[in-house]
């Protein structure tokens, strides 16, 4: 079900009204507009397969492997859970994230699980080094305020990782205080997602949120925003743009032959002419 130009006209109308502000640090934005994640994954073709009535969202993509589940009601922390089902040569994999992780960093995870797999070997604290996030361990890395913290974790020392990323308050005589949001990522999560969603996180450039938009914490500084409502609406629709043209051509190269055409034949030699 591809994003009609009704669902555009919503969002559009949603941030019209909106003036925006520069929100930073990004892990502590709030949640900001789902449908940044929704819309997205609908562009590149995936289906909803959820009751249209009820509250939960699930949407499968076109091969069935992956599904997004969206449940606000959920008796958990998470809201969001993105999986990909076994396949013969790959494991499956599940990650999870709570009601404030800010939908720009979902959207950094659905983006690259579209995008073709980068050819270099991720490495998500080499990303957060490069955006100063310190490491106390080589396991352990925290954002500049001591609130974010990003850990992987291994199954008795075995090559397994788990990914943890948490917010949570300062602590008052301990490290961690009260928690606010928390993403994992499963065992076999593709490493090029968790570093994407590292890299969305530790960026420095504020989100926009809208003036009364919830955020995670009151610390969370707004200021007002360069980019204009029609600006942010624009982006939207371009990136979902790029995202249909992408589909487009994974698609193409899926049906294009995969064995080599034919040599020409050779014609026959002409006998020679007898004079």
């Amino acid at each position: 079900m591809p994003v009609t130009e009704k669902q555009l006209a919503a969002f559009a109308d949603t941030h019209a009204w909106r003036i925006p502000f520069d929100t930073s640090p990004r892990h502590l934005a709030g949640p900001g507009d789902g449908r940044h994640v929704t819309h997205g994954l609908a562009a590149a073709g995936w289906q909803r397969t959820s009751d249209v009535l009820s509250p939960e969202i699930i949407l499968t993509s076109p091969d069935h492997r992956y599904n997004l589940h969206f449940d606000p009601q959920s008796a958990t922390s998470t809201w969001w859970t993105l999986r990909a089902r076994p396949t013969g040569t790959e494991p499956g994999w599940n990650a999870a994230f709570g009601e404030l992780v800010p939908a720009e960093l979902l959207t950094a995870v659905t983006d690259a699980l579209l995008a073709p797999q980068p050819t270099e070997e991720s490495d998500p604290f080499r990303t957060l080094r490069s955006a100063n996030w310190p490491t106390d361990t080589v396991d352990t890395a925290h954002s500049p305020d001591g609130m974010g913290h990003v850990e992987r974790q291994f199954i008795d020392g075995h090559s397994v990782r788990f990914w943890t990323v948490e917010v949570c308050e300062p602590g008052h005589g301990t490290p961690w205080g009260r928690h606010l949001w928390r993403a994992s990522f499963g065992s076999h999560t593709p490493l090029h997602l968790v570093d994407a969603f590292v890299a969305a996180l530790a960026d420095p450039a504020p989100l926009q949120r809208g003036m009364y938009d919830r955020t995670a914490h009151y610390s969370a500084v707004k200021q007002p925003s360069q980019l204009t409502p029609q600006q942010i609406v624009a982006a939207h629709t371009r990136r979902l743009d790029a995202i249909r043209a992408q589909a487009r051509a994974a698609r193409r190269q899926q049906q294009a032959p995969t064995t080599a055409p034919a040599p020409p034949a050779i014609p026959a030699a002409r006998p020679t002419a007898r004079h």
